[in-house]
């Protein structure tokens, strides 16, 4: 080890997370990619694969199977049995079928009960807008079920603009807007709320992306602290899978290590989004050959390959607290 670099605490407590999201053998979405970068960061993972399929749909073919809620429930019960059920984290992701996903809740409620302080990172998978045109990519009967079951237990939640909106019922035009569709999200339970993504105009310019985020704290006695931020980001011109798996998994983790500090968990998340993302188009475009448009399989993301950046960001994108 180089000398000058402390090592880490051999007292550090273990960190677990519960991952339960799709997989894939070829490429990194769902599950493929939100475990490297947590184990990178130090957290043990166990992860349940809610589909296992050849590659992401993205692609010309894909062959599978699907995981269902009877089956999920199934290694819930072998881990229970074993008395290794206790968990410091829940992460989940996209999901297509509602027993599934109503039994992700019980199962998350039934870990809450273990450990009263364990943590359920959702990202609300339901759909986006292309051209400012919203539509969902799920069935349309996920949507109660994720605002009046799983909204209401979990702890943080990653909904894109499109997605926050589907949530309350109310749409968002402006900034403050969105603040207020981020009350109505906490309200339903989350103590941090982060659009992930919206159309809202950037004060950088239109080359920027507006991430918001939205931390809310009760004190002991009983007053509440609310911390915001905008995020602004470089647009990078592709279309990326794996994302938003990425960009929970990391927000899990450093929202971990840096508690009570929205601000640097999402500049520390965002940054090295921003390296992943700059890696991958530049071998992307390297790979497709001048002039050409890379394909899904150019286009996956270089996790490997950034795994410095992962583990130890450069800040190159700063947070605004608004």
């Amino acid at each position: 080890r180089a000398e000058g670099r402390a090592a880490p605490s051999a007292m550090e407590p273990e960190c677990r997370v519960l991952s339960i999201q799709s997989h894939v053998v070829r490429g990194y979405v769902g599950n493929k990619a939100a475990t490297f970068p947590l184990q990178v960061l130090g957290f043990e993972v166990d992860t349940v694969n809610s589909v296992q399929f050849s590659n992401h749909t993205g692609y010309a073919h894909w062959k599978g199977q699907v995981l269902n809620s009877d089956e999920l429930h199934e290694l819930y019960e072998g881990l229970k049995l074993n008395k290794v059920n206790r968990y410091d984290y829940v992460l989940t992701g996209y999901t297509r079928d509602t027993s599934f996903l109503a039994m992700v809740v019980d199962i998350v409620q039934e870990l809450k009960q273990q450990n009263s302080n364990l943590v359920y990172v959702c990202d609300p998978v339901m759909g986006d807008k292309w051209n400012g045109e919203g539509s969902m990519y799920v069935p349309k009967d996920l949507l109660p079920v994720y605002r009046d079951k799983v909204v209401p237990v979990a702890d943080i939640i990653t909904p894109n603009q499109f997605e926050a909106e589907l949530l309350t019922g109310r749409k968002i035009y402006t900034e403050k807007d969105a603040l207020e569709v981020m009350d109505m999200l906490h309200a339903m339970g989350p103590e941090t709320v982060v659009i992930t993504s919206s159309d809202l105009q950037a004060p950088l310019g239109n080359d920027y992306l507006i991430a918001l985020g939205s931390h809310r704290k009760t004190k002991a006695d009983g007053t509440r602290i609310t911390q915001r931020i905008r995020v602004e980001s470089p647009k990078v011109d592709a279309v990326f899978v794996g994302t938003g798996d990425l960009f929970a998994a990391m927000l899990l983790a450093w929202t971990h290590k840096h508690p009570n500090n929205l601000k640097v968990a999402c500049e520390k998340t965002v940054s090295a989004m921003q390296h992943v993302l700059q890696r991958t188009i530049k071998s992307a475009k390297a790979q497709a050959g001048e002039g050409n448009k890379p394909n899904s399989a150019q286009l996956e993301l270089r996790m490997v390959q950034s795994k410095k950046d992962i583990e130890n960001p450069d800040i190159i994108v700063k947070a605004t607290v608004l």
